[in-house]
């Protein structure tokens, strides 16, 4: 079995594990819609984006594969590989990002990828990146904390650097510069890893992948079925709003799905059905909401 292939086997199997489990929680489940890139257009390849949509949990879960292959990297996959510019690729991967219904269940995204370049006259450079990150709208330590254990589980078999380091890296990555905040509690990020060869940065990518439903799966079942009212759903809305922001303007991996001509209804699944945003709006000291911003979307170790 090739390398590629390999991967793709893994990346599928990890979609319908994910899917799976979280449509039986709401207990409707994800829709199917398989798509092939037509000849002629910049990228060629196929996947499947799932979603569940108006849930009794979610009201907006995306979770998408897809395999493609191009003639050219686009420029924000080789800002940190200028020696790979202009080289035809493949690249592969599961996204997902799920929106709870709930005000207090916090959403989540996560990504494992690989990515394939294929310099003239040279053997192919593999790299993998992915982790996962998670953003409350109401906090709670014990949330973040069983978030974080596990992705420091899942990293632990690699090195007792790899957890700090990627902790950090989701840190700095996941943060809005215009607002000067973070987007949520943080997590796990990495990008460009090929350390140990194609293997190693296989077999970590699985263990990020294979962690995620134990890591959130917990959190909402906690927080799905707790009462809330308008303040809290209206406060919900205003929070999505910087998440958006987020996606359209700093991610790394929308800005390649659209540079790259990739599926646009894909590439923006994640967004949220419904967010607001408020002329700068002030929390009441004291608040729940205040406490967010305070307390949760600071850079802390969380264990």
């Amino acid at each position: 079995m090739t390398q590629a292939r390999q991967v793709r086997q893994y990346l599928e199997g990890l979609q319908q594990r994910i899917t799976t489990a979280f449509g039986e929680l709401d207990g409707r489940p994800f829709a199917a819609d398989r798509w092939r890139k037509e000849p002629g257009e910049p990228l060629q390849g196929d996947g499947v984006s799932m979603i569940l949509e108006g849930g009794h949990v979610f009201e907006r879960a995306g979770c998408g594969f897809s395999h493609v292959t191009g003639p050219k990297l686009p420029p924000s996959a080789t800002q940190h590989r200028p020696e790979l510019a202009g080289a035809p690729f493949e690249a592969m991967g599961v996204s997902l990002v799920f929106h709870p219904r709930n005000p207090y269940a916090p959403t989540v995204h996560m990504n494992v990828r690989m990515l394939a370049a294929m310099p003239a006259g040279a053997e192919p450079v593999h790299w993998f990146g992915g982790g996962m990150d998670l953003t409350p709208y109401y906090g709670f330590d014990e949330d973040a904390i069983h978030f974080h254990t596990v992705c420091r589980d899942a990293l632990a078999p690699f090195g007792a650097d790899k957890y700090p380091r990627f902790k950090a890296w989701c840190d700095e990555y996941f943060f809005l510069k215009h607002r000067g905040e973070q987007r949520g509690i943080g997590g796990v990020f990495f990008d460009d890893f090929g350390e140990g060869g194609f293997a190693n940065g296989f077999a970590l990518m699985q263990s990020v992948g294979d962690a995620f439903i134990g890591a959130y799966l917990p959190v909402l079942q906690r927080r799905k079925d707790l009462p809330y009212g308008e303040r809290e759903r209206e406060f919900q809305l205003y929070r999505r709003g910087r998440y958006v922001e987020f996606n359209l303007v700093w991610d790394r991996g929308t800005h390649f799905g659209l540079q790259s001509g990739g599926r646009t209804e894909s590439i923006l699944m994640s967004m949220p059905p419904l967010a607001s945003w408020s002329y700068r709006r002030q929390q009441q000291p004291g608040s729940r909401e205040a406490e967010l911003t305070e307390k949760f979307l600071v850079r802390k170790d969380w264990i």
